[in-house]
């Protein structure tokens, strides 16, 4: 079956699953393969629980006449979401950088959502699999999509471009972050700039931080460059720390507000004001922007506020790159808060920077002075004289024998090492 007959198909069921735990009656599913599992047998069983089609690349399960037979399960996802974003004349806004982007992501979507009907990517579904499913996911009542795009080697982000055909673009910034699969940070900034090569390539627009330098150099020959920073910018704007949450204030003639937002940490501005000028870019009004970024409440283990207690704890669990990490540990250390404690976990795929990195925070640690520190995960091999464990779960151990009482605490680390379990220890 050629791809636009798949589509119509797609448009009288237009729901599109991979898992079938997840199966909704009258979805069509794609038996997706990986290393350890083979969805075409689960085809039949998808069928059974309401499926209205199945999508294998296995002939031997191709059992049923709902059965749709194609080379490669996954090309077929990813052609059908180009072949439906190609139905669409409208913004298609496209998100990437080492740190801040799911923040950034859904940021964006609220101020957007002030005024327009906007589809984004839901959670981190910023992959191979997730972008198409997320381009499959937008109904055709849609005036805004919000996409996505993860990475952590180089031709990827160009390959979701070539799905997603973006027409503006934002890359956050460009930190050490998946260095061994980028090859350091240089590949990190080809990696990323593919997006910016793919809107100088057609004439897209970006919204570019002029905070950054190296965004300027890397978006030479964009002609449609929408910007904002602190200075030198179309949309500018300044950081305000009150106690842990942020407020900005928006500085740009006829566009004058304090925003405050129920975001933790400074490392937030960028965000913050990338949402301010891509709504401000569509034709938001900056009243209507502040109320939608103030009703904003961050959950997923990404800068989250929570009261345990007489604890008070900033969790921000979901990832950690050196970039991310610094910036939260300088900014917890700014805060005027009581008895700070910090608890930080290993940094994944760093490559042989590994333990030079994990060494450099142990040292911007020690300059500052904690009620506590503990580090999680076998990549410190230097501790610095702070309490070590290997796991979260020994760490949760220690934390259920010795809780703080009436103390500020920061959890940080990857996703990975899943630092949540300590503070759940406290509960």
């Amino acid at each position: 079956m050629d791809i636009a007959s798949l589509h119509k198909l797609y448009k009288q069921h237009p729901s599109v699953q991979t898992d079938t735990r997840k199966l909704k009656e009258g979805d069509i599913y794609f038996a997706l393969k990986g290393p350890n599992f083979d969805g075409n047998r689960f085809a039949i069983q998808a069928l059974e629980a309401g499926a209205a089609y199945a999508v294998i690349d296995d002939a031997e399960y191709a059992t049923d006449e709902r059965c749709i037979l194609s080379d490669d399960v996954l090309t077929t996802l990813q052609q059908l979401a180009k072949h439906h974003r190609q139905q669409f004349s409208i913004p298609f806004i496209a998100i990437t950088g080492s740190n801040g982007k799911t923040t950034t992501k859904e940021l964006v979507t609220t101020a957007l959502s002030a005024k327009y009907k906007t589809i984004a990517t839901k959670g981190n579904l910023n992959n191979h699999i997730g972008v198409p499913l997320t381009i499959l996911s937008i109904p055709m009542d849609t005036e805004m999509a919000v996409i996505e795009m993860g990475a952590n080697h180089q031709k990827e982000i160009a390959s979701y471009c070539n799905i997603a055909l973006p027409t503006h673009g934002i890359i956050t910034n460009c930190g050490k972050a998946h260095i061994e699969g980028f090859g350091g940070e240089e590949g990190v900034r080809k990696g990323k700039g593919e997006l910016y090569d793919y809107l100088r390539a057609n004439d897209g627009v970006i919204f570019r931080n002029t905070d950054l330098p190296y965004l300027k150099d890397m978006a030479a020959g964009i002609a449609q460059q929408v910007t904002y920073g602190s200075a030198d910018a179309t949309y500018i704007g300044k950081p305000l720390t009150d106690d842990v949450f942020l407020k900005v204030a928006v500085l740009s003639k006829d566009a004058e507000a304090t925003i405050n937002t129920q975001l933790v940490g400074e490392y937030n501005f960028p965000n913050v004001m990338t949402a301010v000028a891509t709504g401000l870019h569509f034709g938001i009004s900056i009243d209507d922007i502040k109320a939608a970024i103030e009703a904003y409440a961050p959950d997923n283990s990404r800068s989250q506020w929570v009261v345990i207690g007489t604890n008070k704890v900033i969790l921000d669990a979901y990832n950690a790159n050196p970039t991310s990490m610094q910036a939260a540990i300088s900014n917890f250390a700014k805060v005027d808060l009581p008895n700070k404690i910090l608890m930080l976990g290993g940094m994944k795929e760093m490559g042989p920077d590994e333990e030079k990195e994990h060494n450099a925070l142990v040292a911007l640690v020690n300059e500052y002075k904690w009620y506590d520190v503990i580090l999680v995960g076998p990549e410190f091999k230097q501790t610095g004289g702070h309490k070590h464990f290997n796991t979260s779960t020994e760490a949760a151990d220690y934390v259920k024998q010795h809780s703080p009482e009436n103390a500020s605490i920061l959890i940080k680390g990857s996703r990975s090492t899943k630092m949540e379990v300590i503070m759940e220890a406290m509960q």
